[in-house]
């Protein structure tokens, strides 16, 4: 078969968008399988299968009862959040240091000084993810390397999210588990729709929802 040069890139894009699609196809059914192991190994003459869920990934403590303006602050951080994921899953950096600007302000602004003990050293921790993470998404000037700091911003904002109870919103905790060199990674959405941060149109339907909130 003897192809023009256009037809061979765009056959050599169709061959490479094959391959990783199935390539992520099998890394998801890898998982799946152990997490079908582990749940086999498990007694459930005891458990109500109707009350089952999603699996909890990160732990966090319930300090939903603290008052005052951190709820909504951490609120904030969210949705500025969301927006620094989805210009990622479009692959946009400029947008993304924007958003990822955003986020940093939005975490300046987490009032700490009335928390106390157990909850302000959680929260001081988790904001110092986040502010960590944000600024090295804002100071990359490449997508790749602004994807990088994208699994411990999502962690510290779910984390925070979680343990203040800051929204009524429901989100969703999703794996990719093909990202950071196969390591996996996750990332926080508003929607259940798989839209991978991680790979944008290269894999965007790449990944899986492992704990839902609210």
């Amino acid at each position: 078969m003897n192809l023009r040069p256009i037809q061979r890139i765009a056959f050599a894009g169709a061959v490479m968008g094959a391959f990783t699609f199935t390539a992520c196809a099998e890394k998801q059914q890898e998982t799946t399988e152990a997490a079908q192991d582990q749940h086999e190994g498990m007694d459930h003459s005891t458990m109500d299968h109707g009350q089952m869920t999603t699996q909890e990934v990160v732990e966090a403590p319930d300090y939903t009862s603290v008052g005052g303006p951190v709820k909504a602050q951490v609120a904030a951080l969210v949705d500025n959040y969301l927006k620094l994921k989805d210009a990622l899953v479009a692959s946009n950096a400029q947008t993304a240091k924007a958003a990822a600007e955003s986020v940093l302000a939005a975490a300046e602004k987490i009032d700490l000084a009335k928390l106390e003990g157990e909850q302000k050293a959680f929260a001081e921790e988790k904001v110092e993810e986040v502010k960590q993470s944000a600024t090295k998404i804002a100071e990359a000037g490449e997508v790749s390397a602004q994807r990088e700091s994208l699994e411990l911003l999502s962690e510290a904002t779910f984390s925070l999210t979680k343990a203040f109870g800051a929204t009524d919103q429901k989100l969703y905790y999703q794996h990719c588990p093909m990202a950071n060199n196969n390591q996996g990674a996750y990332w926080l959405s508003a929607n259940q729709e798989i839209r991978n941060p991680y790979f944008g149109e290269q894999m965007l339907k790449c990944g899986g929802t492992e704990e839902v909130l609210n």
